[in-house]
C-alpha cells in the first residue's frame, strides 16, 4: 500500500460529501418456487419474507457512510407510504433524510425484485421519469446551495428519473467549479453535454460507447474528454477493470479485483462513492481509482445491492 493511500484511509472519517441524485427503494420479495401456474406458463413463488434496501443515489450515500465519511443526500421522494418506508430505511442506515424533498402526486421510485432459490425471477418498477416542476426544482436547488459550502466534494448520481434537469445540473456544476469543489458524475442516457465542465465522469463501457458513438475504450474516452471539457474520466469495464483518462496524460488501465462475481448491482455506486471519498481524503486520481477498484471488487462478491464498509476495504490493503 502506498503512503498516500495509507494516509488517505486515515482521513476518510473527516470527509463530507454532497450526493445529489435519483433515490429509490429496493424491495426484495424472497420465496420458493415449486410449480408452474395453471393460469399461464409462469412460476408460482411462495412469498416467505420481504426486505428493503435504499438504492440509486441513496446507495451512493450508504457507501459514503460505510466508508466512515459523512454523506449529505439531496433527492426527491413521493408523499406516499413508500416514501415513509424509504425514510425509515435511510435513517436506520444513519443517513439524514432532512434534505429530501417530498413531492405530492409523484410516486417514490420502487424496484421490487422477486427472488426464488437465490435467483431473480422478475422485477416490478414503480416510478415517474417526468421532470420536476419549476417550484420543485427550486426547492431541490436551495437544499443543494445550503450544503455546498459544508462539503468537500460533490457527487451527481443520475438514474434518469426526472430530478437532474439541465437547469439543476448547470447550476450545480457551475457553482461547484466557482467554489473550487470537485464534482463527480455517474451519468445516464446518451446526451452527456449536460455534464459539460464537471470534474470527472464514471460511465461504464456500454454507456461510454453509446454517448460517444465510438466503440473502442480509448477512442470513446478521448472523444468524451474533449467534447465535455472534462478534467478526467473513468470508464468501468466489468471483468476488464477500468481505464482512467486525464488531460495531457496517457490512459491508465487497472485490472478488475473481484475474485468471485455474484452480483454487479450497485457496483457503480461503490466506485463513485469510494473515488470521491479517496480524492477528498488526499489521493491523486490514480490512487483513488485503485481504492475504488478494490472496493468494487468487494461488493460484487455479495448478492444484492451492497455497500462497502471501511474495515473490509482497509483489510484488503493490509492483507
Amino acid at each position: 500500500m502506498s503512503l498516500e493511500i495509507k494516509e488517505a484511509l486515515q482521513n476518510f472519517s473527516k470527509v463530507k460529501v454532497l450526493i445529489v441524485g435519483d433515490v429509490m427503494l429496493d424491495r426484495y420479495w424472497w420465496g420458493s418456487m415449486t410449480r408452474i401456474s395453471p393460469e399461464a406458463p409462469v412460476p408460482i413463488v411462495n412469498l416467505e419474507k420481504e426486505s428493503f434496501i435504499i438504492g440509486g443515489a441513496a446507495n451512493v450515500a450508504a457507501n459514503i457512510k460505510g466508508l466512515g465519511a459523512t454523506p449529505f443526500l439531496v433527492g426527491v421522494i413521493g408523499d406516499d407510504l413508500n416514501g415513509d418506508i424509504f425514510i425509515n430505511v435511510l435513517e436506520s442506515a444513519k443517513i439524514s433524510a432532512k434534505n429530501l424533498v417530498r413531492v405530492s402526486k409523484r410516486p417514490t421510485t420502487v424496484k421490487t425484485r422477486i427472488i426464488a432459490h437465490h435467483q431473480q425471477i422478475s422485477r416490478i418498477d414503480l416510478e415517474s421519469t417526468e421532470f420536476l416542476t419549476t417550484d420543485e426544482d427550486e426547492k431541490v436547488w436551495q437544499n443543494c446551495l445550503e450544503l455546498l459550502n459544508k462539503v468537500d466534494i460533490v457527487i451527481i448520481s443520475d438514474y434518469s428519473k426526472g430530478l437532474l434537469s439541465d437547469n439543476l445540473l448547470l447550476r450545480l456544476i457551475t457553482t461547484a467549479n466557482l467554489s473550487d469543489k470537485k464534482i463527480l458524475v455517474d451519468p445516464k442516457g446518451k446526451n452527456y453535454l449536460k455534464y459539460k465542465n464537471s470534474t470527472l465522469l464514471t460511465p461504464n463501457q456500454k454507456e461510454a460507447f453509446e454517448a460517444s458513438n465510438k466503440f473502442q475504450v480509448e477512442n470513446a474516452g478521448e472523444w468524451l474528454m474533449n467534447k465535455l471539457s472534462l478534467e478526467s474520466l473513468l470508464i468501468t469495464q466489468g471483468e476488464d477493470g477500468m481505464t482512467i483518462f486525464q488531460k495531457k496524460k496517457s490512459p491508465i488501465q487497472l485490472n478488475a479485483m473481484a475474485r468471485h462475481v455474484y452480483d454487479v448491482t450497485g457496483a457503480g455506486d461503490t466506485v463513485i462513492a469510494t473515488l470521491a471519498t479517496a480524492l477528498a481524503a488526499g489521493c491523486d486520481l490514480r490512487n483513488a481509482a485503485i481504492v475504488a477498484n478494490v472496493a468494487a471488487g468487494c461488493v460484487v462478491e455479495e448478492v444484492g445491492t451492497t455497500s462497502i464498509d471501511f474495515e473490509s476495504l482497509r483489510k484488503e490493503f493490509i492483507s
